[in-house]
């Protein structure tokens, strides 16, 4: 890919992405293969929160997200707290400076405009002014692909959000209820679009299908304290949480049902070791998954999957394995709606693992019929995502470059 001057068109990817977390990670893998497919000349890094993963794993050059390298932990003496704040005002000149090596700039996915988990203004919606305010000032194009969006109540994530997303050049939500919230904001989204998440676009395997007698049931759990609103009380939604998913997965046992523990994060193996602890069955253990690839690989080998991490969800249905979420924000209950399993959710705040039982045998006894419902809504997010890259194109890449869209699904 080259631009008006016949050098390659320079791409930079940004976000929490070699963090640990598979679902950053898998929208990144989806954005590089867009990009590997149709800007195979463009010259393309990152600035992320893992960079020695990301230029491991996907092979691109990478720089560190923060100058401070105990960004991600607790300041409490005078020196943590002091570099935390140094590292703030280098940090505008290192993102600004990353941006202007760029024409195009884009945040793959992810929910950068929600505070669904706990978050702090300084983090990373702070990061992502900066970047977006960055590249607003150097004429860098930003692009939000696919994006997460929820109402935010903390005055200063919420400004911070609001303004990083009205200086983007191109905007688009992973549902309906991102662009919503980013409307309540005060964000003009007349022109933007949704789309499906961008992990639908990742390649994959078929579910095998049910098993007789039943097969293994794949339950991937989170490390889940509610939201941002929720810290008061999160050590109690912790307990419910955990109390009441380890009561299902006992239940399953006592059927002499086989249960695979799935996570979506690093910070998630603490849940899946009490889990084990306090089953103590051979019939469960713990997958260990490091890309969406290998949890689209569990759940497709899986009867039936109950998950609560959104990218679960994702690698479960997009294989076609009849899911169940434990939801725990509205993303969760719009995935599973435009998959047509909207009945199919618990909320995650309050596990009740008798209910949920109920819900686990009445998805199993529609399995035939959710397979192929799965199927019909899967071919339609492939075409939509092919529209999804060809208007990306169009809207943030140099006109020199146009040839190379992709071709638009009918």
């Amino acid at each position: 890919m080259t631009s008006a001057d016949g050098t390659p068109v320079r791409v930079g990817v940004f976000g929490l992405l070699g963090s640990g977390n598979l679902g950053n990670d898998g929208s990144l893998e989806a954005v590089l293969g867009y990009l590997r497919a149709e800007h195979p000349e463009a010259a393309v890094d990152a600035l992320c929160g893992g960079p020695e993963v990301v230029e491991a794993r996907y092979g691109i050059p990478a720089t560190r997200l923060h100058w401070y390298r105990g960004e991600y932990r607790t300041a409490s003496r005078a020196g943590a707290i002091a570099g935390k704040g140094l590292g703030k005002l280098v940090d505008v000149f290192r993102t600004a400076a990353w941006v202007r090596r760029h024409d195009v700039v884009i945040v793959p996915g992810m929910g950068v405009l929600e505070a669904t988990l706990p978050l702090r203004p300084w983090g990373f919606p702070y990061s992502l002014f900066l970047l977006c305010a960055s590249g607003r000032l150097l004429r860098t194009r930003v692009a939000l692909v696919g994006v997460g969006a929820a109402p935010i109540g903390d005055r200063a994530t919420r400004a911070l959000v609001r303004r990083s997303a009205r200086l983007a050049a191109y905007r688009s939500y992973r549902d309906v209820q991102s662009r919503d919230a980013m409307r309540a904001m005060g964000v003009d989204t007349a022109r933007d679009e949704v789309y499906p998440d961008l992990a639908f676009a990742l390649p994959t395997l078929p579910a095998t299908g049910p098993s007789d007698p039943p097969g293994p049931v794949c339950v991937g759990v989170m490390d889940f304290h509610g939201g941002n609103d929720d810290r008061a009380r999160a050590d109690e939604i912790f307990r419910r949480y955990l109390d009441g998913t380890t009561r299902f997965v006992r239940s399953l046992v006592e059927d002499g049902r086989t249960v695979r523990l799935l996570t979506g994060d690093s910070c998630d193996a603490p849940v899946v070791a009490a889990i084990l602890e306090a089953v103590n069955s051979p019939l469960v253990t713990a997958a260990e998954a490091a890309s969406l690839a290998d949890l689209m690989k569990e759940t497709a080998a899986a009867d039936t999957v109950v998950a609560t991490r959104y990218h679960n969800l994702i690698c479960a249905l997009k294989v076609g394995t009849p899911t169940l979420a434990l939801s725990y924000a509205a993303k969760s209950d719009a995935l599973m709606d435009r998959m047509g399993l909207a009945e199919y959710c618990h909320p995650a705040r309050e596990v009740d693992a008798d209910r949920l039982l109920e819900q686990f045998r009445a998805l199993e006894k529609r399995s035939a019929d959710l397979r192929r419902t799965l199927a019909e809504r899967n071919l339609i997010a492939a075409g939509q995502l092919q529209s999804q890259f060809s208007e990306l194109t169009a809207a943030v890449f140099p006109a020199a470059d146009h040839a190379h869209t992709l071709r638009e699904a009918p």
